[in-house]
């Protein structure tokens, strides 16, 4: 497996993961699946930011993963929220786990102190997943979705990602980690 970061020519081979998430599922609260170009557009958004990671298995990409904004007041700066979507052929095989491992590891390295997963319930094999990764639950919003003609809960997970400190320095982006040869 390779865990790589995502280019915007990865856009179709991650919608095509994301698609059934959105029409298939109360995963994604999205009604409609994004053109590619909206989702080229999404990866390039991000990753002025953060990052945003591919895994590939026998040159096939089969899951990806990404941080993003948590909020958007200037405090919450050292927070992120963070998704992973793995293609069903890809389940029960670590590809999460190393996509997250990896994620993980250049937040801490950017600077970042905690990250969040919210999970619309039920969803027993992303809350256990989560919790062998070390979230715990911070709380659930009830009944915060409407999709598939029911409401729906999230509950959100919080992981440190590393001690607090009085005046942190501001996190760098992806790009700024990648160029100092740390990403």
């Amino acid at each position: 497996m390779v865990i790589r970061f995502a280019t915007p020519d990865d856009a179709a081979a991650l919608l095509a993961i994301y698609g059934p998430y959105v029409t298939d599922s109360i995963i994604s609260f999205e009604y409609d699946v994004p053109t590619v170009a909206e989702f080229r557009g999404r990866i390039e958004a991000i990753q002025q930011q953060f990052p945003y990671l591919v895994a590939e298995v026998d040159g096939r990409v089969l899951g990806y993963a990404y941080a993003s904004r948590h909020m958007d007041r200037m405090a919450y700066q050292w927070s992120v929220n963070t998704s992973v979507y793995v293609h069903p052929d890809g389940h029960r095989q670590g590809i999460a786990r190393q996509l997250y491992t990896r994620l993980l590891d250049l937040l801490r390295q950017q600077g970042y102190h905690n990250a969040y997963a919210g999970i619309t319930l039920p969803n027993p094999a992303s809350e256990a997943f989560h919790a062998s990764m070390g979230f715990t639950p911070v709380g659930t919003y009830r009944n915060i979705g409407y999709k598939f003609g029911a409401w729906h809960d999230v509950i959100w997970l919080s992981l440190l990602l590393q001690p607090y400190q009085n005046d942190p320095a501001p996190p760098v982006s992806i790009g700024k980690l990648a160029d100092s040869g740390n990403g």
